[in-house]
């Protein structure tokens, strides 16, 4: 990723695409992140494996629509974002539609040699 900008779009393209390896990847090595459902995973091999069952799931063909961005800048080669989206396609344990719903990732993203990566994140589901 070129700006820290670029990442609720990358996450929100490889969250529609259930593509846990490619969210992993937009995570540092050693970071952490709460799922929507309150799953906890350290590190991208776990982060993957968690967003995968999330994907196998309620998640399984939920889509997001980026809504409102708030980002701030804290220091060089750092940046703190709120994300809001809209998920579409959520399903019950029956394959029923859920409602739609807001969620909101909040990140904190560090310059690396990699790029901008996330060294800790979390997924809330925001009350009607």
């Amino acid at each position: 990723m070129m700006t820290p900008e670029d990442f609720p779009r990358a996450f929100a393209t490889a969250f529609s695409a259930q593509d846990a390896a490619a969210i992993a990847a937009l995570m540092g090595e050693d970071a952490d992140l709460v799922t929507p459902t309150g799953q906890y995973a350290e590190g991208r091999p776990a982060i993957e494996a968690a967003l995968a069952a999330e994907f196998a799931g309620v998640f399984r063909t939920a889509r997001l629509v980026k809504g409102k961005l708030r980002l701030r800048a804290p220091g060089p080669g750092a940046a703190l974002i709120t994300q809001r989206y809209v998920v579409t396609g959520a399903q019950n344990e029956s394959g029923a539609d859920l409602p739609r719903c807001a969620l909101v990732l909040t990140a904190t993203l560090a310059a690396t040699q990699a790029g901008w990566q996330a060294l800790a994140a979390q997924l809330s589901v925001l009350a009607d």
